[in-house]
C-alpha cells in the first residue's frame, strides 16, 4: 500500500507527523505540489492525502490503483468528485476540528473592524497619539456590537457557533437561507431569511457556507448594493463566495463601511489580485489563519489518522464519497 502527502507544509512544520507516516507501509511525503506535478505524483499511489492541492478528473482517472483520497480539510471543492466516484475511490474529509480556532478568529475580525484596530494601530504607529491636544484620539468612529444585526450565511457547525458568541456580545443574529439548499422557517433557532431580504437589516454579515456552484459570488455588485453602507462583510470560508473587484469598489465608494477577509479566490494569491493591489484603509486581508491555531491543526492531524485508519480497516469515517 503506497500512499502521498501532497501538501504536508499546509499543516505548518510544528507538527509531528509521525502517528500519520506510522499509519501506512509506504509513503511519499511532499511540502508542496505544483499542478504541473499532480499526475505524475498521484500516479500508481493507492493512496493520496491533500488539502489544497486541486485532484481533476484527468489525473483521478491516470491513478487506476488510487482507493482513498483523504482532504486535510473540510471543502472538497478542490476534488473532482464526480471522478472519484466513478472509480470507486472512498473521499473523507476534516469535520469541526477548527471551530474554536475559526470563531475566534471571525470575531477577532469583528471586533478589530468595529474597533478600528487597524486605524488606530496605524494613527499610533506614526505618532499621532504623541501630537493629540487631548489624552484620546478620537479621528475615525467606533461602534458598540450590542444591538446590532449579525447575518450569517451557513448556519452550520461554524456559522451557529459564530452566532453563539456574537450573542454574547448583544448582537442580535438573523441568518439567510443558503442557495440551493431547502431549508425548515427556523432552524438551529434561528428564523430563515431570503439573502435579499436580510442583507438591508445587517449591520455585519459573517459568511460561513462551502463553495459550490450556487454560492459562488454570492456577494457581488447587485447584493452589496443591498446592504447599508455602516455595515461590515467578514469571509472566513472561501475566496470565491466574493466577487473581488465589486468588493473593492464598494469599499473605495463608501458603498460598505468595511470588510475582513480571510480567504481569496486564489491562494496564494496572484500579484494582480485586486483585494491587494491597492491599500484600502476599511479593508483588512489576513492569509487563510483562521483556521490555523495549533490545537487546531493537532485535531485535523487526529482525525487525518482516524480517517485513513477506517479506510484501512474497511470501516470508512466521516466519507464525502461514497454516498
Amino acid at each position: 500500500m503506497q500512499g502521498v502527502i501532497l501538501d504536508a507544509a499546509s499543516l505548518g512544520h510544528d507538527l509531528d507527523l509521525s502517528p500519520l507516516l506510522n499509519s501506512a507501509p509506504s509513503w511519499q511525503v511532499y511540502n508542496d505540489t505544483p499542478a504541473a506535478l499532480v499526475d505524475e505524483r498521484i500516479r500508481g499511489m493507492d493512496i493520496v492525502l491533500t488539502n489544497k492541492v486541486k485532484l481533476s478528473a484527468t489525473a483521478i482517472q491516470g491513478a487506476a490503483k488510487l482507493k482513498f483520497i483523504g482532504v486535510m480539510a473540510t471543502g472538497t471543492n478542490n476534488i473532482d468528485l464526480n471522478a472519484a466516484q466513478r472509480q470507486n475511490i472512498v473521499v473523507s474529509n476534516a469535520v469541526g476540528y477548527a471551530t474554536p480556532s475559526v470563531v475566534q478568529h471571525t470575531l477577532t475580525l469583528i471586533l478589530a473592524l468595529a474597533t478600528r484596530l487597524n486605524l488606530y494601530h496605524r494613527d499610533v504607529q506614526a505618532g499621532k497619539w504623541q501630537q493629540s491636544r487631548t489624552f484620546c484620539l478620537l479621528d475615525h468612529p467606533i461602534m458598540e456590537l450590542s444591538g446590532k444585526t449579525l447575518g450569517i450565511v451557513g448556519c452550520g457547525e461554524l456559522g451557529s457557533q459564530v452566532a453563539q458568541v456574537a450573542k454574547s456580545f448583544g448582537m442580535l443574529i438573523k441568518v439567510a437561507q443558503r442557495p440551493g439548499l431547502k431549508h425548515s422557517d427556523a432552524e438551529r433557532g434561528y428564523p430563515r431569511l431570503p439573502l435579499e431580504q436580510l442583507l438591508p437589516q445587517v449591520d455585519v454579515l459573517s459568511l460561513h457556507c462551502p463553495l459550490v456552484a450556487e454560492t459562488e459570488h454570492l456577494i457581488n455588485q447587485e447584493t452589496l448594493q443591498l446592504m447599508k453602507p455602516s455595515a461590515f462583510l467578514i469571509n472566513t470560508a472561501r475566496g470565491g463566495l466574493v466577487d473581488s473587484s465589486a468588493l473593492l469598489a464598494a469599499l473605495h465608494s463608501g458603498q460598505l463601511a468595511g470588510a475582513a477577509i480571510d480567504v481569496l479566490t486564489t491562494e496564494p494569491p496572484e500579484k494582480d489580485e485586486p483585494l491587494l493591489s491597492v491599500s484600502q484603509a476599511n479593508l483588512i486581508v489576513t492569509p487563510h489563519t483562521a483556521w490555523a491555531a495549533v490545537e487546531s491543526r493537532k485535531r485535523l492531524l487526529i482525525q487525518v489518522c482516524e480517517n485513513l485508519e477506517g479506510f484501512l480497516c474497511q470501516t470508512p469515517r466521516r466519507q464525502v464519497l461514497p454516498t
